[in-house]
């Protein structure tokens, strides 16, 4: 088996909305209400409680929002459905990062290393280069259409600039961390730490 065979596959399902961030906070506050998801999107549903205009839109969006939701600890959807608006933000990246591996890794191989270097400046040619250099490894990405990559790309610099990891400007924002936001992710894993824009020096306080 070769290299490229061993490696896992990249899900690239994410070209529909961003962040969903008021969304997510109808969603969550429905789901604290019934404690189980299969519920929570049968409720979600029948009500429309994201006002989606169609009814394979309102399936896409509460499918791809709870797929996310789901990956959040307790403790974390817990601080979500309580926590600061930036907490809340920061947690819909984790959870975004933790559904797509892609993202994952762009932001620890290319964002956060521009930013412990300093350079700040989040360019699309920083993705491009990203996306070619996973795509010799990985066939799904090689298959996927022109159109298909720019509009992942637009995407995801969308997400990241509602999630406050970037500026309008595509500047990367050096990120501020609560003392619960810091604990909830912790607990589940301090790796995830790596996937905000913070400091060596900060993680390593953090898990003194």
């Amino acid at each position: 088996m070769s290299a490229r065979e061993t490696k896992s596959q990249y899900s690239m399902s994410f070209t529909t909305g961003g962040l969903f961030y008021n969304e997510s906070l109808l969603i969550v506050d429905e789901y604290f209400a019934t404690t189980d998801w299969g519920l929570t999107r049968k409720s979600v549903f029948a009500k429309n409680s994201i006002q989606a205009r169609t009814e394979s839109s309102i399936k896409r969006r509460v499918r791809e929002i709870c797929s996310r939701l789901e990956l959040l600890s307790e403790q974390q959807l817990a601080l979500f459905k309580n926590g600061s608006r930036q907490e809340q933000q920061y947690l819909l990246w984790i959870a975004v990062c933790k559904c797509y591996p892609f993202i994952r890794d762009f932001m620890i191989e290319v964002v956060r290393e521009k930013f412990l270097r300093m350079d700040l400046h989040l360019q699309h040619q920083d993705y491009d280069f990203f996306f070619e250099d996973k795509a010799e490894w990985h066939e799904e990405l090689e298959r996927l259409r022109d159109s298909t990559r720019a509009k992942l790309r637009q995407v995801l610099f969308k997400t990241m600039r509602e999630a406050e990891i970037i500026s309008r400007e595509d500047m990367i924002i050096p990120g501020l961390l609560t003392e619960q936001l810091t604990k909830v992710l912790v607990a589940d894993n301090s790796s995830w730490l790596a996937v905000l824009p913070v400091s060596d020096m900060d993680i390593n306080s953090w898990l003194a």
